[in-house]
């Protein structure tokens, strides 16, 4: 638990990060890739390029201290950031390596201005996250062993349903023919594809089907530039073989 010294060196640190916010991170993503390359195969390496990431994460860092002495009020986007990390099989030990890379960065960009009082306070605070977070999606992912639903399976391709110009549906059956947990409206799932580009690429679709217990569709839109919706549209046909998670 962080200190009250602590507490309000996070809470004096949000004009830093509405300044600096989006430089640490990108410099974390830097620090974070070169030092773990694998964890690439985790990221939306498409988002990254365009500067999507580093600004939703920036947001997110900045939104937690500025709420630091109120964490009820970050309820709904833990929940919605737990969602995500679960469809992506975010595990325990990857928090640690995140620490150290943020960590780095903060000391990086500020320079003399990290000072040891300020990095040992955000290593607690994001230690108390970490947690938190940690504690979220092992529940989330209990419930889904529960459903009889761990990790990525292998689905195929038995239908390719063009929809418009732009859009494309495709419905998926699990390859071992098991019934599949009921969806609910909104929910969406994890496409997990590896030989698209340099990394395995992973994207998340709403399932665009009523429930049922038999197969899952979604529905692509085509995006200008798009690694992966521009080879669902012009390079799967049916039978192919993914992988997909859903949070049930």
């Amino acid at each position: 638990m962080l200190t009250d010294a602590q507490l309000a060196i996070v809470k004096a640190t949000v004009p830093v990060l509405q300044q600096h916010g989006e430089t640490i991170t990108k410099t974390f993503y830097r620090n974070l890739f070169a030092a773990h390359p694998e964890l690439k195969d985790i990221f939306n390496m498409a988002n990254q390029a365009k500067g999507d990431q580093p600004r939703s994460l920036a947001n997110a860092v900045l939104g937690y201290a500025a709420n630091i002495d109120q964490l009820a009020n970050l309820g709904p986007a833990v929940a919605k950031i737990a969602h995500k990390h679960c469809s992506l099989d975010i595990a325990p030990e990857h928090y640690p390596i995140v620490g150290e890379n943020l960590l780095k960065a903060i000391g990086q960009v500020l320079g003399d201005a990290a000072t040891p009082e300020i990095v040992d306070a955000w290593g607690a605070a994001y230690g108390q996250l970490a947690e938190i977070m940690i504690s979220v999606e092992r529940a989330m992912y209990e419930e889904d062993a529960a459903k009889g639903w761990a990790g990525f399976k292998p689905f195929r391709v038995v239908k390719k349903t063009p929809e418009s110009a732009v859009v494309t549906s495709f419905t998926l059956v699990p390859a071992d023919g098991k019934p599949l947990p009921l969806h609910k409206a909104g929910q969406y799932l994890s496409v997990r594809l590896e030989g698209v580009g340099e990394n395995v690429e992973m994207r998340q679709y709403t399932v665009s089907c009523a429930p049922n217990t038999d197969h899952y569709r979604i529905s692509v839109k085509r995006e200008p530039g798009g690694l992966i919706s521009n080879h669902l549209h012009d390079n799967v046909d049916e039978d192919l073989v993914a992988l997909v998670h859903v949070v049930v």
